[in-house]
């Protein structure tokens, strides 16, 4: 399985599936990352937390642990 913190910086991926369960998942979606959805990954801090997105137009901060329950195609 291939989730967001496999993307390199500068590669754009759309998400497959969400993995998380209740709040997690519906936080994730509320943000604008949902099935089907395109996001292009703009910068990983140095250790890896967090990842900067651009998802929908806008840019978003994602920790690790939100990153890796993003299946991405």
């Amino acid at each position: 399985m291939k989730t967001l913190r496999d993307i390199g910086v500068g590669e754009t991926s759309t998400v497959v599936k969400i993995h998380g369960e209740g709040k997690t998942k519906r936080r994730i979606m509320d943000m604008g990352i949902t099935k089907g959805t395109e996001v292009y990954v703009r910068k990983v801090a140095p250790l890896g937390d967090p990842v900067e997105i651009t998802v929908r137009g806008y840019e978003l901060s994602l920790r690790k642990a939100d990153a890796d329950i993003l299946e991405m195609a």
